[in-house]
């Protein structure tokens, strides 16, 4: 499977799209680079969230391994995104070209990072790297495939799943979320929130025993995605997503001009909700406008 990011990942074919070598070969031919951002953290989330689900050809009894190539820092909190991944079971190769910040890579990557951490000057020297990287992934799978119980699924049905999210009380700069919790209690909820068009991804993480959260400080006027996760000693049950967007800031309305002489004028006007200041602009009319 793979997927291409910068500051809205997107996914370019499932694990189950493509049943050969040819195939995959081919689409990735086909490819079209995507330029922008350098979202990492957002990328691993979508990874986690969309690609490592059953519905997109994930296998509950097949390693799970995650291989990111980045030409660059990341913009925003990639290491939390990763470590998520890690406590799951999903072993990460980091992979840095050109700008790509190397100590950011060693947060990312799982252990020994003498297996997992690549770094190269520029694009066509990733070439070199091909032999290697494919005997380290074979002899990695091999070798966890052979420890018992070291498979943790990533979705685990209905029964440890919430339900039902609701997302009420929205403001210009909060909202409320509240959600039905599974039937076996999970030990924390990982909240996962961006906007939909671009910018910094946060989480928070809550007590499994709660069910609701009031998100604040958010933009005005702005479409948010956000995500609900129980997380389990050893799994992760399915998320709970939804969309919606804050309001826009209240406006000042009925302008009322009042008490002119020749050098002032009284304006008055219905008050903002929630204004704190009023910024007023004055300017002379241009030539041949009403007074």
């Amino acid at each position: 499977g793979l997927s291409q990011y910068s500051s809205d990942p997107r996914t370019e074919w499932d694990l189950s799209a493509y049943s050969t070598r040819e195939q995959v070969l081919e689409a990735m031919r086909n490819l079209r680079y995507k330029g922008g951002n350098t979202f990492t953290g957002l990328a691993l989330t979508h990874v986690l969230e969309q690609n490592l689900k059953p519905d997109a050809g994930a296998r509950m009894e097949a390693e799970k391994l995650v291989i990111l190539l980045t030409d660059g820092k990341s913009q925003d909190d990639a290491n939390l995104a990763a470590q998520t991944l890690k406590n799951l079971g999903i072993e990460i190769f980091a992979i840095g070209v050109k700008n790509a910040d190397e100590a950011e890579l060693k947060q990312v990557a799982s252990e020994p990072l003498e297996l997992t951490v690549y770094n190269v000057l520029d694009f066509p020297l990733l070439s070199s790297l091909v032999g290697r990287l494919t005997r380290v992934l074979c002899t990695r799978i091999k070798e966890k495939s052979n420890k018992e119980n070291t498979d943790i699924p990533v979705n685990t049905g209905p029964q440890l799943s919430p339900t039902d999210l609701k997302i009420s009380a929205v403001t210009s700069k909060s909202m409320h979320l509240t959600w039905s919790p599974p039937l076996r209690p999970p030990k924390k909820y990982r909240v996962v929130y961006y906007p939909s068009k671009s910018g910094i991804t946060k989480e928070v993480i809550l007590d499994g025993a709660v069910s609701s959260l009031r998100l604040s400080n958010l933009t005005s006027h702005t479409e948010y995605l956000v995500s609900v996760f129980p997380v389990y000693d050893t799994v992760v049950g399915d998320g709970l997503r939804g969309v919606t967007s804050t309001l826009p800031l209240s406006s000042p309305r009925s302008l009322r001009v009042s008490e002119l002489s020749h050098n002032s004028i009284r304006l008055s006007w219905k008050a903002a909700q929630g204004a704190t200041q009023y910024l007023v602009l004055c300017s002379a009319a241009p030539d041949g406008a009403e007074d």
